[in-house]
């Protein structure tokens, strides 16, 4: 079974309006939680990520969920567990990984435990205050979709260090370093008046379109032309592949009313079919659900 077959059992299982968002929003605390993991051999390798870097993605990947909902990002608690290999400075090393990628959000504690290899899960806490947090399911007809940053980098990254090649560097670089899109998602979230969908591509452009599409029951039509992406993408081969599935760039997609001052690539659409619709200079292309998950993101120990 797939990972998203497991969240729908979960979800129906305990019948949690909760569950579906990055981010669950606990409206009575005015905070929003989210928790994720990453474990050696199946989301990284030490062959590739120095302890540092692991530490910054850690850190980051959760940052960028809270960055999702809307909320501004405050807390994070890590839960370690390390094999018996794992020495003093690794740990040093990992934990001024983390504290520099959080800057102003506060360690506030965890756990630490022995295992067979690396363990790190991380929860992050964020605040709504003075914030309108998103829902993947309010996409609206006629919004314009909007995102931050380049797509592709990371997945082109990933692709360099498999290939056991270091440059272009600057894709290494976003694979093993991404930054969570903190100033998008606070200038989203105080600017808009309406409710809006919003989501990080964790898992990649055309997933986090594909989802909002899903839950919000609507075409994503978006104009290929628009994106933006690395130029130099485009010396690999299906560079369009890896800018849609490359995933791990962890820049935010967004449904809006008002798009000023944002890059829109596309439009939401009403039809009795949800999906995602690519216009290419010469040629549409419409993807269902089914379509999106033949071909999305899969992690390390299923690419090895």
């Amino acid at each position: 079974m797939k990972e998203k077959d497991f969240i729908n059992i979960i979800k129906n299982t305990l019948n949690s309006k909760l569950i579906g968002d990055d981010c669950a929003h606990l409206k009575s605390l005015g905070i929003v939680v989210t928790q994720d993991s990453l474990v050696e051999g199946v989301h990284f390798s030490r062959k590739f990520a120095s302890p540092f870097q692991l530490g910054w993605k850690a850190a980051m990947v959760n940052i960028s969920d809270v960055c999702a909902s809307g909320a501004a990002p405050c807390y994070l608690t890590i839960a370690l567990s390390l094999p018996d290999d794992i020495d003093a400075v690794f740990v040093k090393e990992f934990y001024e990984g983390l504290k520099a990628a959080c800057g102003d959000v506060q360690i506030a504690g965890g756990d630490i435990t022995g295992s067979d290899r690396i363990y790190i899960s991380v929860t992050a806490i964020g605040s709504d205050r003075g914030r309108k947090i998103s829902s993947r399911k309010n996409a609206r007809t006629g919004q314009k979709i909007v995102v931050s940053g380049l797509h592709g980098s990371s997945g082109a990254g990933l692709k360099l260090l498999f290939e056991g090649k270091k440059e272009p560097r600057k894709f290494i670089d976003a694979h093993l370093m991404p930054r969570a899109q903190v100033e998008f998602s606070k200038k989203i979230a105080l600017s808009q008046k309406c409710d809006y969908a919003m989501m990080d591509t964790s898992d990649g452009l055309m997933d986090a379109l594909s989802q909002i599409a899903e839950a919000s029951g609507a075409v994503m039509e978006v104009d290929f032309e628009k994106i933006p992406f690395d130029k130099d993408l485009m010396q690999f081969e299906n560079f369009e592949d890896i800018i849609f599935y490359g995933a791990e760039d962890y820049q935010l997609v967004a449904t809006v009313d008002d798009a000023q001052d944002f890059t829109v690539i596309g439009t939401v659409k009403s039809s009795d079919v949800c999906g995602v619709k690519i216009n290419y200079p010469d040629r549409c292309v419409f993807f269902t659900k089914e379509d999106v998950e033949k071909k999305l993101y899969k992690h390390f120990k299923e690419q090895s």
